[in-house]
């Protein structure tokens, strides 16, 4: 992985809107209504090329396939992993999310968000495990590959990296344990993990989990909650065993988008448990306004020698296009507590985190802000490599 050493490198955190025609086609696939399989392939590597072109003519340094061929950052699995079944329907998935503290806080603005904002292609259903889980997506991974092969060549990007769901995604109903579920799953991701790291990219693990697993369950005790985390946290890392961290990045966030957000978790209570994931660099919101106080933290957590941190400098909340001198201010303030070389500027989340024709942020606006983003990061540089 490279580090910023003499200049100030930007990325992303994956995901981005994938254009109106590869959706209706997605839509028809994942609903079983007739599509035409070539011509889907074709128009998902296209689709990769030119997000890929798009990225690095906008300054991003460190890029990836924008997920264009999956329904969403995390249901891709439910083609990719036997032992599960699809059941519910999109209003179920409403009314589960409207049991959460920050839905029952703000009723009425998350009913029309959900609404508005959850129901992306195909059936969206909740994805449970009742049977044995293995992994069978080993030819979609490699399609995965090959298309964000063939969309580098040609261009000057400094890296890539291409994004996995972590293990705790998921419902179970058949292992006996919590415990037990988390590392079958952890052995079934495995094998996508490899085919990534060994393909030459860098793989970004895709983690609202840690975030979920500490904050749910209010009856329990913070200290049983967190016991639950690191379970997980030894689980996934047992998907990493024998993967350099120097081939990983780690990314969490906090799985709703443009909100009153008041019930996050604060980075310091879980920053430890990042740092202990066999990952070189962490990737965590710092832009949106519920998190952009807690560069703080690095004022009295040091960060382990070796890793790289990716702030997001660049928000998926809004609409707005964040200045390119508040970037810059966003990565010094970063730099000059961990190092400039362990900073690699980045995005708060994904901004098209599943394939929906209502993205949050709209796709035009997305590249001012990788354009703003590259301005930030060479006005960053300017301050941290004076000459």
């Amino acid at each position: 992985m490279q580090r910023s050493t003499n200049r100030i490198l930007t990325t992303h955190v994956g995901s981005l809107a994938r254009p109106k025609d590869l959706l209706e086609m997605m839509d028809a696939r994942l609903s079983g209504r007739p599509y035409d399989h070539e011509t889907y392939t074709r128009r998902v590597r296209s689709a990769v090329a030119d997000v890929v072109r798009k990225q690095v003519e906008s300054g991003v340094d460190i890029v990836t396939d924008g997920e264009q061929g999956k329904a969403s950052f995390n249901a891709y699995m439910a083609e990719r992993l036997s032992g599960f079944e699809s059941e519910g329907s999109s209003q179920d998935r409403i009314a589960a999310r409207m049991k959460l503290k920050e839905a029952q806080a703000f009723p009425e603005y998350y009913e029309k968000y959900f609404a508005e904002h959850m129901c992306g292609v195909g059936p969206n259903q909740q994805l449970v495990c009742t049977g044995p889980v293995k992994y069978r997506g080993q030819e979609a991974v490699r399609t995965d590959i090959e298309n964000l092969k063939v969309a580098l060549n040609g261009l000057t990007a400094e890296e890539s990296f291409m994004p996995a769901i972590a293990p705790g995604f998921f419902s179970n109903r058949y292992y006996r344990t919590e415990e037990e579920f988390q590392y079958a799953l952890a052995e079934a991701l495995r094998e996508e993990y490899l085919a990534i790291v060994d393909a030459g990219f860098i793989l970004q693990i895709d983690d609202p989990s840690l975030t979920r697993l500490y904050r749910t369950s209010p009856a329990l005790s913070v200290a049983e909650r967190r016991r639950d985390a690191e379970i997980y946290i030894q689980a996934l890392n047992h998907a990493l065993r024998g993967i350099a961290p120097e081939k990983v990045r780690y990314h969490t966030c906090y799985g709703i988008n443009e909100g009153p957000r008041i019930f996050d978790i604060a980075l310091r209570d879980i920053v430890d448990l990042m740092l202990q994931v066999n990952a070189q660099a962490i990737s965590f919101e710092s832009a949106n306004a519920r998190h952009e106080h807690e560069w703080h933290v690095w004022e009295d957590v040091k960060l382990p020698d070796g890793k790289i941190i990716i702030p997001g400098v660049i928000t998926h909340c809004s609409n707005i296009v964040e200045h390119p001198e508040l970037i810059a201010d966003r990565i010094v303030n970063y730099a000059r507590l961990v190092g400039r070389e362990n900073v690699i500027a980045g995005g708060d989340c994904g901004f098209s985190s599943q394939a929906t024709f209502t993205p949050e942020v709209h796709p035009t606006i997305v590249w001012a802000k990788f354009q703003a983003l590259a301005e930030g990061a060479r006005l960053a540089t300017k301050k941290l490599w004076p000459l």
